[in-house]
C-alpha cells in the first residue's frame, strides 16, 4: 500500500508539473498582461430600445510596485493572502483550513471559502471567470502555480493591485482611489488604504458610496488585520480614521441610475457570469422616469426626502425615484429603506374584512374605542357615529379600522399583507391596523398593483431581455400568468373603496381628470406621508419623509404626495386609454344568505340532515308546516304534532337494533371558514330543538 500510495504521488506530481509547464508556456509576459482589458463593459437599454446608460471598466495610471504606497501594499497582503511571500501560488494552510471548515459545513450549501491567495485571484481575473465549479478550481490553482513559476512575487502583486476590481466599476487601485476619494492613489493615507482593501471581498456591499457603515466597519476590520499580522502598530490603527475620510463628489448621475442599481444587481441570477460585453434590455420608460423626478423635486417639502415606483399591470417597473437627488444621495429608498405606511395599511385591514363577510354598506359606528388597553383616536379628534364601510373608508376613520381588525383578527390582516407581498416583519398587536410595521415603497406598490389585477399578484420586473453585443440571446424574460390572491370580488370591493376615497374622501389631491382608485397614508406626527394608487393599468406609490425619521410640518398623505401622484400620473397616462373600474361586487352564495339562518342553526331549505348527510323530512312537514303552538282559528282543538323522540329517529335514519344514531342536524350553506361571526353569536355549536323539548 505505501509503495502504492507513493507511486500515485509521484504519478500526480509530474502530471501537475506537466500541466503547470504547460500554462507557463502559454501564458502571455508580463509586459502583455499589463496590456490587457480587464471587466465587462454592460449597455442598458430602455422600454423603447434607447441607451440611457453604458458602464464599463474605469482604469487609472498604472502604478509600479515603487509608486505605490507601502501600507496599500501592506493592507492588501495582510487582509488577502498573508503568506503571500512564502507559497508557491497556494497555500497549504488556507486549504487545510478550508476542507476542515468544508467537512464541517457538509450537506449546507455552502461553498468553500478562505483558500483563495492573491496569485489565485489573479489567475481568476485575468484567465477565468467567478463560476465556483472544481474544475474552474483546479485550473485556477494550476494557472496560479504557473504564475508564480513565470514571474517573481513583486511582479505579481503589481499585477494584482493593478487590476483587481474594488467595485463602482474600477479596476486597480488608482481608479479606485480617483473614484471614490478624488485624488491618485500615490497620496493614499493609511485609512484610505484601509477602505480599499476591504472593498475587494464583496465591491458592492463596502462600497462607501453605497453604504457608508459597512464600509468604515470592514475598514476597522482591514486595520486589525494588519496589527496582528505586524504591519501596523496599534497606536498607528488608533490614529487612523477611517469615518474622517473625504469621499469624492460624484458627477455626472441621474436619477435613473436608482433604477439600473436596482435592476443590474439581478443579472447574477439570471446569466452566467462572463467577460464579454452585454446588452441588457430594461422595462424603464424615460419619458416617465423624467416625470417622476420631476413631480418628487417640485412637492418633497424642504429638508424631506421622497421616493415614487412606478408599476405597469405585468410588474415591469416604468419609473423608480430614490431621493431627490442621485448625485447627493445614491440610497435607493425606493427598494431599500423600511418605514411605516399609516393609513395605507388599511386596504388590507378592508380587504379582509371583506373576505370574511363584510359588504360595502354594511353599517360600522364610529365611537371612542379600546383594545386590549389600545385607544385609538381619528386625527379629527372627533367621532361621526353611525356611517357605512364605504364612508369609513374614504374618510380613513382609526376606529372603524381599529374595529374591524379586532373583529376579524390582527393574524388575518397580517396573512392578508403577506398574501400581498409585504416580506418585512410584521406585527400583530392592535395597532397594527393602522400602519405601525416598516414597509418598503416596491412592496406596497406591487400589492396595490395586484389589487388593480383583480387579486392576482404582479411580481416587480425590470430586466426583459440580456443579448451579446453582437446579438446572442442570453436571456429572454418569460411571461408570468401571477398568482390569485383574493377573490376577484374581494378586489373589486377595495377597488370600489379606494375610488371613493379618491373621489370625495382623503385623497382627492389625486385627481387626474380619470378614474383613479388610491389610499392615503400619514404616520403619527407626520413622520411620513404615502399616497398609493392605480388608474388605466398603471400603478404608482409615493412615499416622503425625512431619512432620520423625524417629524416634517404639514407632511400628511392627501396632501404633497398625493399631489406628486397626480403631476405624475397625468403625464404617465396620458396616451394611455380611459379605464373604467370594474367594481361590480358579484358575492358568493354564502354572503347572499340570511345570517340568521346560516348561523343560528334555523332550519331553512336544506332542512335536516342525517350523519350520512341524507335529507331528514321532519314529521310535521317542514318548519313552515309547523302548527301553531296555541289553537288554531275560533275554538278548534289544538292538533299536537308528532313527537321527534328515538323512535322517529330511528324510523328515520335506520337506526335501531342497538344502535345509536346520531341527532339530525341542519344544513345551512356554511360560509368560508374565515367568515367572521355576526356579534350575537356568543358560541358555534349548532342548536336544534326537537319536539321532546331538548337541546341537541
Amino acid at each position: 500500500m505505501i509503495r502504492w500510495g507513493l507511486g500515485l504521488v509521484l504519478v500526480g506530481a509530474v502530471a501537475l508539473a506537466v500541466a503547470v509547464g504547460i500554462a507557463v508556456q502559454r501564458i502571455p509576459s508580463f509586459e502583455e498582461l499589463k496590456k490587457s482589458p480587464a471587466g465587462q463593459t454592460i449597455r442598458v437599454h430602455a422600454a423603447d430600445g434607447t441607451v440611457f446608460l453604458s458602464l464599463g471598466p474605469n482604469y487609472g495610471r498604472w502604478l509600479t510596485l515603487r509608486e505605490t504606497p507601502q501600507v496599500m501594499q501592506d493592507a492588501m497582503v495582510a487582509v488577502e493572502d498573508r503568506r503571500f511571500r512564502y507559497h508557491p501560488g497556494v497555500d497549504p494552510v488556507g486549504m487545510t483550513r478550508a476542507a476542515v471548515v468544508a467537512v464541517q459545513n457538509r450537506g449546507t450549501g455552502r461553498r468553500l471559502q478562505g483558500a483563495s491567495t492573491i496569485t489565485q485571484q489573479l489567475a481568476r481575473n485575468i484567465f477565468l471567470s467567478n463560476s465556483y465549479t472544481w474544475t474552474r478550481k483546479a485550473r485556477e490553482m494550476i494557472l496560479s502555480m504557473a504564475l508564480e513559476w513565470k514571474f517573481s512575487k513583486d511582479e505579481i502583486l503589481e499585477l494584482y493591485l493593478n487590476k483587481v476590481y474594488f467595485g463602482g466599476g474600477s479596476y486597480g487601485i488608482d481608479a479606485a482611489s480617483r473614484r471614490f476619494f478624488g485624488h491618485s492613489a500615490t497620496e493614499m493615507s493609511l485609512s484610505e488604504a484601509a477602505v480599499i482593501a476591504g472593498l475587494v471581498k464583496a465591491p458592492s456591499r463596502y462600497s462607501p458610496t453605497a453604504d457608508a457603515q459597512a464600509a468604515l466597519g470592514r475598514a476597522g476590520v482591514v486595520l486589525a488585520v494588519m496589527v496582528d499580522a505586524g504591519v501596523i502598530t496599534q497606536s498607528q490603527a488608533d490614529s487612523a480614521k477611517p469615518a474622517d475620510v473625504q469621499m469624492a463628489q460624484e458627477t455626472g448621475q441621474n436619477s435613473a441610475r436608482y433604477f439600473s442599481d436596482w435592476a443590474l444587481p439581478q443579472l447574477d441570477m439570471l446569466i452566467d457570469e462572463g467577460s464579454e460585453a452585454i446588452d441588457v434590455y430594461t422595462t424603464i420608460d424615460l419619458g416617465m422616469q423624467r416625470a417622476a423626478t420631476a413631480a418628487i423635486q417640485a412637492n418633497v417639502p424642504g429638508g424631506a426626502q421622497g421616493a415614487l415606483v412606478s408599476i405597469d399591470r405585468d410588474g415591469a417597473v416604468r419609473a423608480m425615484v430614490g431621493g431627490t437627488d442621485y448625485v447627493a444621495s445614491n440610497y435607493n429608498r425606493a427598494t431599500q429603506a423600511v418605514r411605516q405606511p399609516g393609513s395605507a395599511w388599511k386596504v388590507f385591514v378592508y380587504m379582509a374584512a371583506l373576505e370574511s363577510g363584510y359588504k360595502l354598506g354594511d353599517e360600522v359606528v364610529d365611537e371612542p374605542v379600546t383594545i386590549r388597553g389600545w385607544s385609538p383616536r381619528n386625527s379629527s379628534g372627533r367621532f361621526s357615529g353611525a356611517m357605512d364601510l364605504r364612508s369609513a373608508f374614504a374618510y380613513s376613520v382609526n376606529t372603524v379600522a381599529a374595529k374591524l381588525g379586532d373583529e376579524v383578527g390582527t393574524s388575518s390582516v397580517a396573512n392578508m399583507a403577506r398574501r400581498f407581498g409585504i416580506s418585512t416583519p410584521i406585527n400583530t398587536q392592535p395597532s397594527m391596523v393602522l400602519g405601525t410595521s416598516d414597509v418598503r415603497v416596491i412592496d406596497m406598490t406591487a400589492a396595490f398593483a395586484a389589487i388593480s389585477r383583480k387579486g392576482v399578484s404582479a411580481a416587480p420586473y425590470g430586466i426583459t431581455k440580456v443579448t451579446t453585443a453582437d446579438g446572442r440571446l442570453l436571456y429572454q424574460r418569460a411571461p408570468e400568468r401571477g398568482t390569485v390572491l383574493v377573490d376577484d370580488w374581494v378586489a373589486a370591493g377595495i377597488t370600489d373603496l379606494m375610488q371613493t376615497a379618491v373621489a370625495t374622501g382623503t385623497g382627492r389631491a389625486a385627481q387626474i381628470g380619470r378614474p383613479v382608485a388610491g389610499k392615503t397614508g400619514t404616520t403619527s406626527s407626520n413622520k411620513d406621508g404615502w399616497f398609493l394608487g392605480f388608474s388605466s393599468g398603471l400603478t404608482t406609490g409615493v412615499w416622503m419623509g425625512r431619512d432620520d425619521a423625524k417629524a416634517v410640518g404639514g407632511l400628511q398623505g392627501g396632501r404633497a404626495p398625493a399631489k406628486a401622484f397626480a403631476d405624475f400620473m397625468r403625464v404617465a397616462v396620458a396616451r394611455r386609454p380611459v379605464e373604467q373600474f370594474d367594481t361590480e361586487v358579484k358575492l358568493p352564495d354564502w354572503q347572499l344568505e340570511d345570517e340568521d339562518e346560516a348561523y343560528l342553526g334555523e332550519p331553512g331549505e336544506g332542512g335536516f340532515v342525517d350523519e350520512n348527510g341524507m335529507p331528514v323530512e321532519l314529521p310535521y312537514g317542514g318548519s313552515e308546516n309547523r302548527p301553531p303552538s296555541d289553537g288554531g282559528e275560533g275554538n278548534e282543538p289544538q292538533v299536537e304534532p308528532p313527537v321527534m323522540d328515538q323512535r322517529w329517529l330511528d324510523e328515520q335514519t335506520g337506526g335501531g337494533n342497538g344502535a345509536q344514531p346520531k341527532a339530525p342536524q341542519p344544513a345551512p350553506k356554511a360560509p368560508p371558514a374565515n367568515k367572521a361571526l355576526p356579534p350575537a353569536v356568543k358560541s358555534s355549536t349548532v342548536r336544534v330543538q326537537s319536539g321532546s323539548g331538548q337541546n341537541n
